[in-house]
């Protein structure tokens, strides 16, 4: 007979086990709460179910292409080309972080996340009718980890992916993390036939095959690329699908000046236009086809996260790595005089990574940020605990000398004087002079009246404008010292925060100044222990985005909560519009609307 002590312990570690290996299973899942459709939704409220199909709609893209491989490790893809394949999951465009079954039907997982096998549909198919199967997201994953990018390897190090049936496949976790299995269930599946022959890491110089609701038709390089609707799409009449991806074809014609694409856009050579420029909104959507109302304008306000702009330092050159250095070039950009004489005041001063969100910091830390904030004292910027960063203001005039005056003084804390009406280091003797890298035919008025600005500081900015390829061969190969950054809209902490600021990602080009951090790394490792947790994540979000902001890591230039677009008036669209983007895949051609057209532009 055992002990009485031993059989309690046994039985306690049974009831531990039990508990560990609980399996749950589903067939959606959202990064916080619950998915707002249950298992019997139809179709998702932002779409017209009986939407017609036919017709095309022709885009702009700024820039060439060279490739039709999104994750080459050079080279320029095409427009849309990331959306060739299916993944097993799909997110709503309504919700946060939510994912609805595609090539899967369902997933069941352990209570920890630790394990997860998911269901393929035995309908699933590529675009040449051959099956989706377990082998093929087998296949996919360890193509990423062997030629993607390295980003991608760090992330899912330690992770298994086994196709233990034909539509059966397991993924097994180095550690529980929500955001990593939702990353891993939202994965394009790539076909094993066609990308066993093939490179990752190379340029695809041929459309490859594919499996999602539109293929490449046509195409010439650098000019325009054409996708067609796959008529027999398997998954047309899914949930996810119906009443998306409307149009016959959707083509893109390639620009190197968006002067010319605006042009080009009201004499009718394509149907939609996001206008990112308030002057060209202000001034240039009048008259002509706008006057005759064949071209419709919209402006609305967008309450999602936002994408920001910014003028990012690459902290790895010695002449931005002071902190006191990059403060003084962020008091140079007059804001308040660029969006007033050049912006006609439609923007919003950036200052926040979490922008239009609960998560930007805005009062002083509350007791649950400093909790976070507290072990880091002396490690990150003192004014995380005492100031509400905001970028500075300028009194609008375009000479505001009491913000150059304190540029000037940080400037000389940092050990910069002015000789002969040059800046140059007090030690070394040696100039002040920076490159500011630009893509070419984008948007940059700002660019003078900073250069200006500096200027008067004593130092040189040489600008370098270069195409849209070489733009982003320097960016992966950090060759500049200064570039502009779009940071893309985030929505709530996410496990991609290491890519965007963690030192194990110094060489992912979504880090833009080159930051290594173990303050940093720490609160983002937080947030990554902490995904799901709503709570937590919101003091941790707050609290990361104070320690970002004050570290000074870009300059932060401008972001506008409104959605300034036209176009034709040959489409409807629905009633409701999704939260969370444009999803101009709802749309469709409407015949009635484009008979009142000229011939020409039906």
């Amino acid at each position: 007979m055992l002990p009485r002590v031993f059989t309690v312990l046994l039985l306690s570690m049974m009831v531990f086990f039990v508990r560990a290996e609980t399996i749950n299973e589903s067939y959606a899942f959202a990064i916080l709460g619950e998915p707002k459709y249950d298992a019997s939704f139809s179709h998702y409220d932002y779409v017209n179910p009986a939407a017609p199909k036919g017709g095309s709609i022709r885009l702009a893209a700024l820039g060439t292409y060279d490739n039709f491989n999104r994750w080459a490790s050079r080279g320029n893809p095409a427009a849309r080309s990331g959306q060739i394949y299916d993944a097993l999951f799909s997110p709503s465009s309504d919700e946060l972080g939510s994912y609805y079954p595609l090539i899967a039907e369902s997933a069941r997982y352990a209570s920890d996340l630790s394990w997860v096998e998911v269901t393929i549909n035995p309908h699933a198919r590529f675009h040449d009718g051959s099956p989706i199967t377990a082998a093929d997201v087998e296949f996919t994953f360890n193509k990423l980890m062997t030629e993607g990018v390295p980003q991608f390897r760090l992330i899912y190090k330690g992770t298994n992916v086994k196709a233990i049936a034909r539509h059966t496949v397991r993924f097994e976790f180095s550690k529980p993390d929500k955001d990593q299995v939702l990353g891993m269930l939202g994965l394009p599946i790539l076909p094993m036939s066609f990308w066993k022959d093939h490179r990752l890491d190379q340029p695809l110089m041929k459309p490859p095959l594919g499996s999602g609701p539109y293929k490449i038709s046509a195409y010439r390089f650098g000019q325009y690329v054409t996708y067609s609707r796959v008529k027999d799409y398997w998954a047309a009449n899914l949930p996810v699908n119906r009443g998306l991806n409307n149009f016959d074809t959707i083509r893109y014609d390639y620009y190197l000046d968006d002067k010319v694409a605006l042009q080009a856009f009201a004499a009718g050579a394509y149907d939609f236009r996001m206008e990112g420029s308030p002057k060209n909104w202000a001034t240039q959507y009048q008259g002509g086809n706008f006057s005759k109302k064949y071209i419709v304008k919209e402006d609305e306000e967008n309450k999602a996260a936002q994408d920001t702009r910014w003028l990012a330092f690459n902290v790895q050159r010695p002449i931005f790595q002071d902190r006191r250095v990059r403060q003084a070039l962020t008091l140079a950009f007059d804001f308040e005089w660029m969006n007033k004489a050049l912006f006609y005041g439609a923007y919003q001063r950036t200052n926040s990574y979490f922008q239009n969100t609960d998560y930007a910091a805005r009062g002083y830390p509350d007791s649950a940020e400093l909790a976070w904030l507290a072990p880091l004292k002396g490690k990150i910027p003192d004014e995380v605990f005492s100031e509400i960063y905001q970028p500075p203001r300028s009194d609008g005039s375009g000479n505001d000398r009491a913000n150059l005056l304190k540029a000037t003084a940080l400037l000389k804390e940092a050990g910069w004087e002015v000789q002969n009406q040059q800046l140059v280091n007090s030690k070394t003797g040696k100039p002040f002079t920076f490159e500011l890298l630009l893509p070419s035919g984008g948007n940059n008025q700002f660019v003078l009246p900073f250069q200006h600005n500096l200027q008067r500081l004593g130092i040189k900015m040489e600008v370098r404008e270069v195409d849209n390829s070489q733009f982003l061969s320097r960016l992966r190969s950090r060759d500049y010292d200064m570039l502009p950054k779009v940071y893309q809209a985030q929505s709530y902490p996410g496990a991609n925060l290491m890519i965007f600021w963690g030192s194990q990602y110094l060489d992912s080009s979504y880090n833009a100044p080159g930051i290594q951090d173990p303050a940093i790394d720490s609160l983002i490792e937080q947030i990554i222990a902490h995904q799901g947790q709503a709570e937590p994540l919101l003091s941790l979000g707050r609290a990361l985005d104070r320690v970002l902001t004050w570290n000074q890591l870009m300059i932060p230039m401008w972001y506008s909560n409104h959605d300034r677009y036209a176009y034709w008036d040959k489409f409807s669209m629905p009633v409701n519009r999704p939260a969370y983007s444009m999803e101009l895949d709802s749309w469709w051609y409407d015949v009635n609307k484009a008979d009142r057209l000229p011939a020409d532009q039906r």
